[in-house]
């Protein structure tokens, strides 16, 4: 685990996005293709800004994302389908294939479908975060550590929907869904590099947590200390109350 500290969220996501640029060029040079994952939220505003701007033939690249609200309209403000169509997809162009979580669809099936690609597709670059409550894509504490299934069913806890609600993507609490399917956190750690980008003073707790303390389901994120190539980009704010 390596630790990158900037001074503000801009910088952070030049830092974390130039990284993850030349770790997808690497995997295409060496592969021919390289297989990403992509987050969501407004930690990935600047990463995912930076990241369309690196020198990548995208039409050698496969996306996956890391998790979706069930039964949200593609339409609304705060689908992470929207979100990746809008910031990325139209930005950089086709990709060799771009796999989004349907949520919409029918749970089972929609789980069933997607981890039988991503088995077909080793994950060479994982772009994450952290919520307020620790959690990683939507696996809230306490985690399962154990699943090997590739995308669950989750419940999402009070704090990770208020999260949503006071980053603006709901007008009310009652609006915020309180399911979701979200990427396992050993599917995650299946990657063979992961990013992880982490601004905002709101996400200090959380990320002395992940970084501090053993590594428990009660902080999710804490499990990233036993990947052997993830690294955190935090700036002067999300780093504050780290020793």
């Amino acid at each position: 685990m390596n630790i990158i500290k900037t001074e503000n969220p801009t910088e952070l996501g030049k830092e974390a996005g130039k990284a993850a640029g030349k770790l997808i060029a690497e995997a295409i040079r060496k592969n021919g293709e390289a297989n990403i994952i992509l987050a969501t939220g407004t930690s990935q505003f600047e990463t995912i800004n930076q990241l369309i701007k690196e020198d990548i033939d995208w039409s050698k690249v496969t996306m996956f994302h890391l998790d979706e609200y069930i039964g949200l309209s593609i339409t609304h403000a705060a689908s992470f389908r929207k979100y990746l169509q809008e910031r990325f997809l139209d930005k950089v162009g086709n990709l060799k294939a771009a796999y989004l979580i349907d949520g919409e669809a029918d749970e089972n099936n929609e789980r069933k479908r997607l981890g039988e690609l991503i088995k077909e597709h080793p994950i060479d670059v994982a772009l994450v975060g952290i919520g307020e409550n620790g959690h990683l894509a939507f696996n809230d504490p306490p985690a399962d550590f154990d699943t090997e299934e590739p995308y669950l069913a989750v419940d999402l806890d009070h704090q990770c929907r208020q999260q949503q609600l006071g980053e603006g993507w709901f007008n009310s609490l009652e609006e915020v869904p309180s399911k979701a399917i979200s990427m396992s956190v050993n599917q995650i750690l299946k990657s063979k590099y992961i990013i992880c980008s982490v601004p905002d003073a709101r996400k200090a707790q959380a990320v002395k947590d992940s970084i501090e303390k053993e590594v428990s389901n009660l902080y999710p994120a804490s499990i990233l200390q036993r990947h052997p190539h993830c690294t955190f980009y935090l700036d002067a704010s999300s780093a504050s109350l780290l020793v």
